[in-house]
């Protein structure tokens, strides 16, 4: 099954815990898709997946620019995994299949 699908996830940012959604789709080693929440829907950007590895990066502008960098790994039905967030610092996230 791999990371096909729709993802709710959660975020634990330094501004509290934030909800959303991913929407994966890989194609051999290349991985595309969405992430929604609060701030809007962003395009993933120079995704990757080898095996159950995934990585992307989005560019949020609001409520500020940051590029986000992000790794993951799929287990199952369940995503884990932790971003960067520019300057402030990493966060760690979490998904389930939806």
């Amino acid at each position: 099954m791999g990371a096909d699908g729709t993802w709710n996830m959660t975020m634990k940012t330094p501004m509290g815990e934030q909800a959303g959604t991913l929407t994966l789709a890989t194609d051999g080693g290349t991985l595309t898709g969405t992430m929604s929440g609060p701030q809007g829907s962003l395009e993933l950007e120079d995704g990757t997946v080898d095996g159950d590895a995934l990585s992307w990066t989005v560019n949020m502008t609001s409520p500020m620019p940051i590029k986000v960098e992000a790794t993951a790994t799929v287990d199952g039905d369940t995503l884990t995994g932790e971003a960067k967030l520019g300057a402030f610092g990493t966060a760690p996230f979490n998904g389930t299949r939806s």
